[in-house]
């Protein structure tokens, strides 16, 4: 599986997991997805529940990550399992 890059918002209620593609579409590997989930309960309690996936180029992605991260988003690990 590939490594997964977490960002969680100011308020602790979203959260965007950005993860490589690791497989193979029509030859295409430079993309990420990039997953926005809600926070339920707390955030060692329960995992977020995803609610959408999107695909975008790499260097987006770069960008979308940036853009948080100048917003407030902070960067966190998965502390459940």
């Amino acid at each position: 599986m590939a490594k997964s890059y977490w960002l969680i918002n100011s308020n602790r209620s979203e959260v965007k997991r950005f993860m490589k593609n690791d497989k193979s579409i029509d030859g295409v590997f430079e993309y990420m997805f990039i997953d926005t989930g809600k926070i339920v309960g707390g955030l060692e309690n329960k995992p977020p529940v995803m609610t959408n996936t999107v695909s975008v180029e790499i260097d987006l992605a770069r960008e979308i990550y940036e853009r948080l991260l100048s917003k407030g988003w902070r960067k966190i690990e998965k502390v459940w399992t």
